[in-house]
């Protein structure tokens, strides 16, 4: 009898911002390893998910929101990143939400017009007054896309993501393992600590937060089983760094703690982490700085 092969691949998440890219990725892997916000552009740099099952690996690869709104460097980035992505994977899996089809996702469909397969998954179901409402915005997609496969999805509540790794299994090429089989992201500890705190600058600031704002590690050392952490938030404009610290250091705090908490559950350890902001004009366009906080 033939040994049965082992397949392992990498399937590309990608989407215009704010479809929920990061939140089907964490759903799919049982893990916070994406931060997730409701401001668009949350995703700033490739984040890899694994999930291993017994005879195949999938190495998810989280892309930011691809967009032409804004031009400058970090958005330039961020968009060959998923240029990158797509050119470099085994399968992609394109998110849309569900009822809305933009002109921001049909620049998508022309990056993916020599792709595949391509797994069009369809997001925020839940939104639906009747989830049959989405039928006929499928049979259009379907005619528009002819994609591999298409699946309505909830990734807030988790409907259809059990059809997902089957519906991909088949087009994963038989290939070893690629990850050990504890390994849930190739992100480091560091990175993850850097996009903890700003995913807390996006929820807790909203709108008040400028776009232009980054996290970057500063020190990241142990001292036995605890982890010691010195982040900076670097701001454009000096009025943005009285926003983000707010009244009686009082918001900076908040920030801090939330963060702190996640990733102590993340890591699974005490962490002692000290947050402070400082001013960068221009820092979105400067590469150095991009590079610092891993936008590359």
């Amino acid at each position: 009898m033939d040994k049965k092969t082992y397949q392992s691949g990498y399937i590309a998440i990608v989407g215009r911002p704010n479809v929920g890219k990061s939140s089907l990725l964490n759903k799919i892997v049982g893990q916070k390893i994406s931060i997730t916000s409701k401001r668009p552009q949350t995703t700033r740099q490739r984040i890899l998910g694994i999930v291993t099952e017994k005879d195949i690996q999938y190495i998810f690869v989280d892309t930011p929101g691809y967009q032409n709104r804004y031009g400058g460097t970090l958005n330039q980035l961020m968009n060959r990143s998923v240029k990158r992505s797509v050119a470099d994977v085994d399968v992609i899996m394109w998110v849309v939400e569900a009822m809305q089809f933009t002109a921001e996702d049909k620049v998508i469909l022309s990056l993916l017009q020599s792709c595949s397969p391509v797994i069009l998954i369809v997001n925020k179901i839940d939104c639906l007054d009747n989830v049959n409402q989405v039928l006929p915005f499928m049979q259009e997609m379907e005619m528009l896309i002819k994609p591999a496969a298409i699946i309505p999805v909830s990734a807030k509540n988790g409907n259809g993501l059990p059809v997902i790794l089957p519906a991909i299994k088949p087009f994963l090429p038989e290939r070893d393992q690629l990850y050990g089989e504890d390994e849930v992201t190739t992100a480091s500890e560091r990175t993850l600590a850097a996009e903890l705190i700003r995913e807390k600058l996006f929820r807790l600031l909203g709108e008040e937060l400028p776009y232009s704002t980054a996290v970057e590690i500063e020190k990241f050392e142990m001292d036995g089983a605890l982890r010691r952490i010195n982040a900076c938030v670097i701001v454009d404009k000096l009025g943005q760094k009285g926003i983000v610290i707010g009244k009686g250091g009082e918001k900076l705090k908040q920030i801090a703690t939330q963060a702190r908490l996640d990733m102590e559950k993340l890591y699974g350890g005490k962490v002692f982490l000290e947050v402070w902001v400082k001013v960068k004009s221009g820092w979105a366009d400067d590469n150095a700085i991009l590079r610092r906080t891993g936008i590359e």
